[in-house]
Parts: structure tokens; C-alpha cells; sequence
């Protein structure tokens, strides 16, 4: 039987980090002795890998500081979590009531993020959704967005096929990725990218507000 499987992303959708990840690259790029960016331009790469996040902030420089300043990036983070900054990443509103929803009926849920397995990992346990969602696609183990290798990944653990799967995230790579796997992109208006972009990336409709989710994700088909 061919499921269907509503894919989240993490941050901006799931969950509120952008005062985390505005420290943590604000440390790292003290870290080089780099000035750094302003906290909008921050929040417009969230979504993407980190190598791959860092490279649109300071694309003069040379790919091996690329790599080097992603790896003090994941110390900042981490650190932050030491600290007790993880609970300075809620979930939005209505996102837990939108899970139950989508359970009752009769989805299987998925993860696609930027993050790493460890970080989301963290960030589900904390919220106590770890058992909610039966796929998690990370960016350990794929390209960076919008390749489509995660929700390729996610509908072969799953079961589902590109037109029975929806693919809700706050960003224009979440929307591209989702059209570029064939699935049905539906884009969150509480993140980090604003619904003109959402729409114009592909989006098939923007909710205003989490409750508005399942009924958006039934009217794609």
C-alpha cells in the first residue's frame, strides 16, 4: 500500500533556533577574527548545510576555511546547548496539536533538515517527539538542500511515491527540494524566508498558522 508521508523541516518550521544559530555563527565567525553578518543575512541561509550555509556568508574565501569555520560552528552550537541554549529553540505554535493531526490521519511523518543526526536527534528528545516521525533525512548523510536525496531517501524508507508525499518547510530551498523530488511543497509562513519567496520557489500554498497544515497537505491532491 502506498502511504502517504508529510516531510518537516526543522528549523523555522518544527522548531524556533534562530537565536541559537545567530549565536553560534556570531561566535564562530569572532572565532577567525571575521566581523559578523548581520543576524538577517544569518537567518537567510538556515536551512542549508553548514559548509554550504558559510560559503553564502563569506564566498571569498577559500573552501578549506569553509570547512574549518563549519567545524567551530558545531562547537559554538554545542556549547550553547551545554549552556542550557537549547531551550531557546521552542517549537512554533500549534506545531505539536499539527503532528497529532497528521497522525490521526493517517500520515507517517518525516524529517528532512540541514541538521546534523546529533542535533536533531537532541532537538526531537527535548521535545519529546523522537517516536513521532519515522524517517529522519539529515545532513550527515546527504547534499545539501535543495538536492532532493532526502526526501528521495525518505519515501523509499516509507513507502510513499512523489505524489502521494508533501514537503512543508519556511525556506525557498525546502520548496525547491520538494519540487525537484516531484513531491507537493507546502511553505510556512512563521520562518525564516517570507511567503512571496515561498510561493514564487514553488510553493503550492503557505499556512499562516500549524492548524492550517493537514487540510493545506489534503488539498494538494
Amino acid at each position: 500500500m502506498t502511504r502517504r508521508l508529510a516531510v518537516f523541516d526543522c528549523d523555522g518550521t518544527l522548531v524556533d533556533s534562530q537565536a541559537n544559530i545567530c549565536l553560534a555563527m556570531e561566535r564562530c565567525f569572532a572565532g577567525h577574527g571575521i566581523p559578523a553578518p548581520a543576524r538577517a543575512d544569518i537567518r537567510r541561509i538556515v536551512g542549508l548545510s553548514l559548509v554550504e550555509a558559510i560559503a553564502a556568508l563569506l564566498p571569498d574565501a577559500e573552501p578549506a576555511q569553509h570547512r574549518d569555520m563549519a567545524e567551530d560552528y558545531k562547537r559554538a552550537f554545542q556549547a550553547l546547548r551545554g549552556n542550557g541554549g537549547l531551550l531557546n529553540e521552542p517549537l512554533f505554535d500549534g506545531i505539536a496539536e499539527a503532528i497529532d493531526a497528521f497522525e490521526a490521519a493517517g500520515w507517517r511523518l518525516g524529517v528532512a533538515t540541514g541538521k546534523s543526526d546529533r542535533g536533531l536527534s537532541l532537538v526531537l528528545a527535548h521535545h519529546g517527539l523522537s517516536r513521532r516521525f519515522v524517517t529522519l533525512q539529515t545532513a550527515d548523510r546527504h547534499p545539501s538542500k535543495p538536492h532532493p536525496a532526502m526526501l528521495h531517501a525518505a519515501m523509499a524508507e516509507v513507502g510513499a511515491t512523489p505524489e502521494t508525499t508533501v514537503m512543508i518547510g519556511d525556506t525557498s530551498f525546502d520548496m525547491a527540494m520538494g519540487l525537484a523530488a516531484g513531491t507537493r511543497p507546502i511553505g510556512v509562513a512563521w520562518g525564516y524566508h517570507a511567503a512571496d519567496e515561498l510561493r514564487d520557489a514553488g510553493a503550492l500554498a503557505v499556512a499562516d498558522h500549524a492548524s492550517e497544515l493537514v487540510r493545506l497537505a489534503q488539498g494538494t491532491y
